[in-house]
């Protein structure tokens, strides 16, 4: 089945059961079984649409598994412990993680891996890429089927691709975003009479003018908040890497990536990436309600830099050739500078514990 066809079927759904909602526009474009963005298609590195920090350059994926590491420390170093990725790609973040992880045997010993990989697709590429890595993957389709235990859990752009729901402002409230058709049979947004309550607004919404875009992620806090029960309940830590704001503010994100450019979010559903800013207030809010403790979010630069980013690259590109030295540090310049992921990705941890987790500040309150 083509992405054409997902298009005219989404149409055909619009046209006899009316507009839907944001949130199901997006599931439907990216999760369909037979045209779904993410199930049909090659979808990171230079010949998908976009690339991710793991595909930039190794060292991420190498800091990674050092914050990994302390991490399982910092717990006491249990002798059983369940290692999880959520949507892990093409394999490569977890593979350079382990390869750090190595260092210490038996933090490889204890961990159980499992990778929450939805695309059969994906986890065949997954399997592939850590057939040398020490550790044998299993596979879940949700934390549901995460086995009890202590846990260490890594996310890097998953929260971005969970579907959002969007609100407008108008005279009468804000008033859901919908998808529907117009006069001409194309899809486009309109209103529907869902209304957001008045203490579900952050405190920017009053001021808002007219017109003014309001997201909401209740996928996204729903697992935030499974995650921070499971981590209050067992122990462990979490650590979300994601682009987005770190206080929610009036803004339409919704967009859509076709081959590494911009693209109208209607224009091919199906084959081009739908996304949106990930809210860190929100996520942490939710793990928190659940009993975690969250860190003060760190942008991914100073993340990075502090954990050690030009030491790793200066290591690496000792006794390299002019060329490569120069590719490390354009990946540097890429993964931490302001203008490039520096900024514009965030970083959040939580843990069951509010004891010191480097290289994040203490908690508040503390």
């Amino acid at each position: 089945m083509t992405t054409g066809d997902l298009k005219t079927r989404i149409k055909q759904r619009i046209a006899a059961q009316g507009p839907i909602t944001v949130a199901d526009y997006m599931a439907t474009c990216l999760g369909d079984p037979q045209a779904g963005y993410y199930t049909t298609r090659q979808v990171f590195g230079r010949e998908g649409d976009f690339t991710t920090a793991p595909e930039v350059s190794q060292m991420f994926g190498e800091l990674i598994g050092a914050f990994c590491l302390q991490a399982w420390e910092r717990m006491g170093s249990p002798k059983s412990f369940q290692l999880v990725e959520l949507g892990p790609g093409r394999g490569t973040l977890m593979s350079d993680l382990l390869r750090t992880a190595a260092l210490r045997p038996a933090f490889l010993e204890a961990a159980e891996l499992t990778l929450v990989e939805m695309s059969q697709k994906l986890r065949k590429q997954q399997a592939k890429k850590l057939e040398k890595s020490g550790l044998q993957p299993r596979f879940a389709e949700g934390l549901d089927q995460i086995e009890s235990g202590p846990l260490v859990v890594v996310a890097n752009e998953f929260f971005d691709a969970l579907p959002i729901h969007q609100f407008v402002k108008t005279a009468s409230g804000w008033l859901e975003r919908l998808v529907g058709l117009d006069d001409a049979g194309k899809l486009g947004f309109g209103l529907g009479t869902a209304r957001l309550a008045d203490h579900d607004l952050p405190k920017p919404a009053a001021l808002a003018p007219d017109g003014s875009i309001l997201e909401t992620q209740p996928a996204a806090n729903a697992i935030a908040e499974e995650i921070g029960a499971r981590i209050a309940k067992d122990g462990g830590c979490a650590l979300f890497v994601d682009y987005g704001y770190l206080q929610p503010a009036p803004g339409d994100t919704l967009q859509a990536l076709y081959k590494h450019s911009y693209d109208d979010v209607f224009a091919r559903p199906g084959e081009a990436d739908l996304t949106a800013h990930v809210n860190f207030e929100a996520l942490a809010a939710a793990a928190t309600r659940a009993g975690a403790i969250a860190f003060p979010p760190l942008e991914q630069g100073e993340f990075l830099l502090r954990l050690g980013l030009l030491e790793r690259a200066g290591a690496l590109g000792t006794g390299k050739s002019h060329l490569q030295q120069e590719g490390i540090r354009d990946a540097v310049e890429r993964l931490a500078a302001p203008n490039q992921m520096g900024q514009l990705f965030k970083v959040l941890a939580l843990s069951n514990t509010p004891a010191p987790l480097s290289p994040f500040d203490e908690p508040s309150g503390r």
